[in-house]
C-alpha cells in the first residue's frame, strides 16, 4: 500500500458520487461516455485482482467501493439515455 495510491482512490471516490448525484438531479447524460465508464470499471477490476493476488491490504476496499460507484454511474447512463430515446 502506498499513501499516494490511497490518496488517488479517495479523490476518485469523492468524484464519482458527485457525478452520480448530478446525473440523478438533471436526468441528463450528455457528455458522458459509456466506453470511458466501462474502461474505468475494467481498470478497477484489474486493481482488485492485483490487490487480491499480490498485495492483499485494506486498500482493496477502496477499489471495490470505486468500482461500485462507477457501475452505478454506468447504469444511470444507460437508464437515462434509454428514457431519452423513448421521448
Amino acid at each position: 500500500m502506498s499513501i499516494f495510491e490511497t490518496g488517488m482512490l479517495i479523490c476518485f471516490g469523492v468524484s464519482w458520487p458527485v457525478s452520480i448525484l448530478k446525473t440523478i438531479k438533471t436526468k441528463q447524460v450528455a457528455g458522458k461516455s459509456p466506453l470511458f465508464l466501462i474502461i474505468i470499471c475494467a481498470g478497477y477490476i484489474c486493481g482488485i485482482i492485483h490487490k487480491a493476488l499480490f498485495s492483499n491490504d485494506w486498500v482493496i476496499i477502496l477499489y471495490i467501493i470505486n468500482l461500485f460507484l462507477v457501475s452505478i454511474d454506468c447504469f444511470l447512463y444507460f437508464y437515462f439515455s434509454k428514457r431519452l430515446q423513448k421521448k
